[in-house]
């Protein structure tokens, strides 16, 4: 099966005055027609700014430095920019991670979904309304609410809007960054449910961006996980959670509780996240592995097949 989307070496540099800053590092990731990919990771590892990078929203002083984000085929880093403006929303579409700032504060969802319609498409505004009313019948809201302002809505409802506009145009990619952050586990498991629901209705791919690994084993196809702008694991998601490799990977997991089954001690991962602008040699996760050797102070590991078919970045595997 060919590839929907495929990025290759990507490199992601925010230049500011004290020096410059790696936030992605050499990344290649690969997501197929129909699948959900799931990116994990701490705040501040690089998810949100690959996530950009795919559609280009980046803005300085961040720079995409190296790399190539292949979309069928189609460098999405040489468009033009009408190329971009089709590509965008059409092809890709991002949930951003607060619906509230997503969504115009003095402006009612109907108007707001109708305009994206109206951008992109040559239309009269009726089937636009029409269109953006069948929007929100598709995730659950009824139609007499396009004359709401987004103050008015809750959180849950919000976060629908939302993900009815990504949904306009029918693109094939959704990025949903932190789509479900501030949100009770109530309204959380009914907006995954209802998207599961939608993605296999529409047919499109996922990339879902979370810290929470609990939750995207749930809903995920393949995990990876990010560590200081490196991709440290990919794999199946129940490889990946079932059977991590990378300590990194096992200390995210460790630092959850289980619903079901005996009550265990959570332990966290020590430390902090490292300064972007002082890299040490070596791996970047050394000062918080509990399991560092002589050869991860001085050596950057790679990607390699573990046993469990997952790819990790750890000289230990």
């Amino acid at each position: 099966m060919s590839h929907l989307l495929e990025i290759n070496n990507l490199c992601v540099d925010y230049v500011s005055p004290n020096g410059v800053a790696r936030a992605v590092n050499n990344v290649s990731l690969t997501i197929s027609p129909g699948e959900t990919v799931g990116l994990a990771g701490e705040s501040g590892c690089g998810k949100s700014t690959l996530a950009f990078a795919i559609s280009r929203l980046h803005k300085a002083p961040a720079l995409i430095s190296e790399g190539e984000i292949l979309y069928k085929g189609q460098d999405v880093l040489k468009m033009n920019d009408r190329q971009l403006r089709d590509f965008r929303w059409n092809d890709v579409s991002v949930v951003f991670q607060s619906a509230m700032n997503s969504l115009n504060p003095v402006i009612t969802i109907g108007e707001q979904l109708t305009d994206v319609i109206l951008a992109h498409r040559k239309v009269q505004y009726k089937q636009a309304h029409e269109r953006a009313v069948e929007l929100l019948k598709i995730v659950g809201i009824h139609g007499d609410r396009m004359s709401s302002f987004p103050h008015q809505l809750s959180g849950g409802m919000r976060q629908r809007v939302v993900i009815a506009v990504a949904l306009a145009l029918e693109p094939k990619l959704i990025i949903m960054d932190e789509p479900t952050t501030a949100l009770d586990v109530v309204v959380e498991r009914e907006i995954l449910n209802e998207l599961y629901e939608l993605k296999n209705k529409f047919g499109f791919s996922i990339l879902f961006i979370s810290h929470d690994l609990s939750l995207m084993g749930e809903i995920a196809d393949r995990i990876g996980v990010m560590y200081a702008g490196n991709l440290i694991e990919l794999g199946e998601a129940k490889q990946v959670f079932g059977n991590p490799q990378h300590p990194y990977t096992k200390g995210l997991i460790s630092s959850f509780p289980t619903i079901h089954g005996p009550k265990e001690r959570l332990y966290g991962i020590p430390g902090n996240p490292v300064n972007l602008l002082n890299i040490p040699t070596g791996c970047n996760f050394q000062e918080r592995c509990g399991v560092c050797t002589s050869v991860c102070k001085q050596q950057d590991p790679h990607l390699m097949r573990a046993d469990n078919g997952s790819l990790v970045s750890c000289h230990l595997v």
